[in-house]
């Protein structure tokens, strides 16, 4: 129990809670491991409570009716999901899967809506969480629907660069297959970009590392939309 509020503490939702509220979230906290591949939740799945990446990787996608994938979003350690539908009592609107060994904690709907109600604090975290989500949503589709392919991986790349705090360098923590199917492209069009903006020396590519080389011309890359020819 111990090492489940170790892994609470670090959960954006229940920052500022005390140990005593920690303590009883821990309580209702249930263990899970999933190996790489393995589903979490399926699309249309009764929602009956919602989780949080302890260790690993998860992506959250949707398939098309002919087979595409489309993710969503990959979630890391700290991470929660499938949290939205709890709240309303509908189904999952999308897929869970473990793209790596992971360590995840699930808490039962029932169980943590009485734990809300005893403490009011929790859900005000609950709405802030909700919200930002609710932002990364709007960004996504933004980025999705009005932002050509080059705009989108260079605000992706910005968007790594403030999450590991490094204006310099970023680590890919996915593939770049999964790294296209996250920018609604496919992996040739994606190897075609990274290859311009190197040449453009825009960034330099050694694997999953890559060093932002011109930050002021990622933005602009970010906003304007087009690589220069």
């Amino acid at each position: 129990m111990k090492k489940i509020s170790r892994i609470l503490t670090i959960t954006p939702l229940f920052k500022g809670l005390t140990e005593q509220q920690i303590d009883e979230i821990s309580a209702i906290a249930i263990d899970r491991r999933y190996r790489r591949g393995e589903s979490i939740f399926m699309e249309g799945d009764l929602a009956d409570g919602f989780y949080i990446v302890a260790d690993g990787q998860v992506k959250i996608f949707k398939t098309s009716l002919d087979g595409k994938e489309q993710i969503l979003h990959i979630y890391g350690p700290g991470n929660l999901f499938g949290e939205v539908p709890v709240f309303s009592g509908s189904r999952f609107p999308a897929n869970a899967e473990s793209l790596s060994g992971s360590h995840i904690l699930f808490l039962p709907r029932n169980a943590f809506v009485r734990l809300i109600a005893a403490h009011p604090s929790l859900s005000m975290n609950m709405l802030a969480e909700l919200s930002m989500r609710l932002r990364q949503f709007t960004v996504q589709i933004e980025n999705l629907s009005l932002k050509e392919v080059p705009s989108r991986l260079a605000s992706y790349l910005i968007y790594l660069a403030r999450e590991q705090d490094n204006q310099k360098h970023v680590t890919l923590a996915i593939s770049k297959g999964q790294l296209a199917s996250l920018l609604g492209t496919i992996p040739e069009t994606l190897s075609r970009i990274f290859a311009k903006m190197s040449a453009q020396d825009l960034i330099r590519v050694e694997g999953k590392e890559i060093y932002l080389l011109d930050p002021l011309g990622l933005e602009d890359l970010s906003a304007a939309g087009k690589l220069t020819e």
